[in-house]
């Protein structure tokens, strides 16, 4: 009738961890806490989980410590394990100004009281007492031990001893060791028979429901390698792992989605788990998302929305998403229009490596739209490309001499390299053969000039076009031509050129070896008036003031007046005078 008040801690523990076993831990913490005060190493670490999970007793991670350290020191195994695991995490110390006493009873230090302090890890620790338990024999703290002395501080560093811990663990059937170990195996693996090695052992770990083993193993089966590719069963696996909220798994798992690979296509939720990657940091996935809204499609083109996920890529150092930065800035479109900015992140796409966004950094350069740095730094990378036998980084550097683009103008060394790259760029024919049609940096020759430019031509450089109708105009370099003359003033006309159009309505005016035709003048001077041409404005307005092509318009004349005036046409002015000194006329009259 007496044993319930005289029961031995060991009837105690034997109790509790009954009651443990039906889950009911709360009602076994004062069995533990005697059986622990007795001094029992098993029921001081009961208590200490007790403490943990705040069963039974408010949680305290400070009474947690304190309890395992007990059970840790008799030499629990268990006790060390986790011991271990809490410095890894990094263990709450007591505040300076906690309330006196409180840290002795079972009431103080709460995880959430002020008695609390979280501490920075202690490897050192950590790595004591993972060692005692590993020697023991718990895999669990095998592979702690081997996390530390593959990531721990230097003075834990021994990847060696790592690996062989890992491989202990695993055999051990510790999740997390078998996760250690298919990470070393695939970073060895040279083979398809190693990597199914190493596609075992991750398999044995996403079995236990690691995320980061089943993402590897996705990965695996995605390749092909050491197992048969199964698009589908490498979605399966990415969608598992990125329920656990590994990164990389959503991400891969929404591109699956997206394309349809392993899994009906799905672009909504491909975007969704795209942002929740990129959200978490993926610069890949910020950078789809950002294509996504650039692109449209399932989702409606939003270029404001695109800019905000091709930021968080290119900041996060997503070269492809820097350069289409780049081009937004250029536009304006979803952001600001700026050259300076755009600069910005075409040049730090092309530190990456990009070769199209040094290119684009190039056009701006030759633009005259950029730094004299990044002049100066675009220059040199011609220059180093030029001679590696690049022909069209050698046309670039010409230019950058003829003109004096980030290095000394030097028309002579200019002319070398457009040379070079002459017999594969269309560009540099024509620069090649302006150099010598004007004997700048060799010697003056119109006829090969001519031959040069009449390549360039047939090859749809614009200038050339017009460069070559201009020199048959004036016989430069052989003949005078003025129907072949109005061909290539056409073709380059038809591709927008405003000083062919001009050309073409100087032409059919009258006074060159061709037949009269001021309706076609008028039209082709009209074309380039609206396009901006001060002398086609001026032109323009001389035809409707005089009903050169068969109609009058003073209204229009007179706009077209001052429009040359406001290009700097200073001969406008006095057709402006004539206008008012003349009767009123009507407004539009046949003549």
């Amino acid at each position: 009738m007496f044993g319930g008040l005289f029961a031995s801690p060991r009837s105690d523990l034997k109790r509790a961890l009954s009651l443990i076993g039906e889950g009911k831990r709360a009602a076994a913490y004062k069995l533990l806490s005697r059986a622990a005060q007795s001094g029992l190493a098993q029921a001081q670490y009961e208590v200490a989980r007790s403490y943990l999970e705040g069963a039974g007793v408010p949680g305290s991670a400070l009474e947690a410590k304190r309890w395992l350290e007990k059970a840790a020191e008799q030499g629990l195994v268990a006790a060390q394990a986790l011991l271990a695991a809490f410095y890894v995490q990094g263990v709450p110390i007591e505040s300076p100004d906690a309330a006196p006493g409180l840290l002795a009873g079972t009431v103080s230090a709460n995880l959430f009281g002020r008695a609390n302090v979280q501490a920075a890890p202690d490897f050192d620790q950590a790595a004591h007492w993972a060692a005692r338990a590993s020697e023991g024999g718990s895999a669990e703290a095998q592979a702690l031990l081997a996390y530390l002395k593959q990531n721990g501080p230097e003075n834990l560093r021994d990847p060696d001893g790592a690996d062989a811990l890992y491989a202990k663990s695993a055999a051990g059937g510790s999740p997390q060791g078998q996760l250690g170990h298919g990470l070393a195996l695939l970073k060895r693996a040279q083979s398809q028979a190693d990597f199914a090695q190493a596609a075992e052992t991750l398999r044995a770990a996403a079995d236990a429901g690691l995320g980061t083993a089943q993402y590897l193993l996705g990965a695996l089966y995605e390749r092909g390698d050491g197992v048969v590719a199964d698009k589908a069963m490498a979605a399966q696996l990415f969608h598992m792992a990125a329920e656990k909220q590994v990164r990389n798994a959503m991400t891969r798992y929404g591109l699956a989605l997206l394309n349809g690979v392993g899994v009906d296509k799905d672009p909504v939720m491909a975007e969704s788990w795209l942002r929740r990657a990129a959200l978490l940091g993926d610069a890949d996935a910020a950078a789809q998302v950002g294509q996504l809204y650039t692109t449209g499609g399932a989702l409606p083109p939003n270029m404001t929305e695109a800019a905000k996920w091709l930021t968080r890529a290119a900041e996060a150092g997503h070269v492809g998403a820097c350069r289409a930065l780049g081009a937004m800035h250029m536009t304006g479109e979803g952001v600001r229009k700026d050259v300076d900015e755009a600069a910005n992140w075409f040049r730090r796409a092309a530190e990456s490596g990009n070769v199209q966004a040094r290119y684009d950094m190039a056009a701006l350069v030759l633009q005259h739209k950029a730094s004299p740095a990044d002049a100066a730094a675009t220059a040199i990378w011609f220059h180093d490309e030029a001679a590696k036998g690049d022909a069209i980084a050698a046309y670039n550097y010409g230019v950058c001499l003829a003109e004096g683009i980030g290095v000394e103008k030097n028309v002579v060394e200019a002319a070398r390299y457009l040379r070079q790259a002459a017999d594969k760029v269309a560009n540099a024919q024509y620069w090649y053969g302006r150099l010598l049609l004007d004997g700048q940096g060799v010697a003056k020759d119109e006829a090969e000039a001519r031959s040069w430019i009449l390549r360039a031509a047939e090859s749809g450089v614009t200038d050339a076009q017009v460069a070559l109708a201009d020199m048959l105009v004036h016989g430069k370099g052989g003949p005078r031509d003025h129907r072949a003359a109005i061909d290539w003033f056409s073709r380059a006309a038809n591709q927008n050129h405003v000083g062919a159009m001009f050309a073409l309505g100087a032409l059919y005016g009258g006074g060159h070896e061709l037949a009269w035709d001021r309706r076609i003048a008028q039209s082709w001077f009209q074309a380039a008036a609206e396009r901006g041409h001060p002398n086609a404005q001026m032109m323009l307005g001389r035809y409707l003031v005089r009903g050169l092509a068969g109609t009058r318009d003073r209204v229009a004349a007179r706009l077209w007046f001052q429009r040359a005036l406001e290009s700097g046409i200073a001969d406008a002015q006095i057709e402006l005078d004539a206008m008012c000194e003349a009767e009123p006329e009507t407004v539009s009259e046949q003549a």
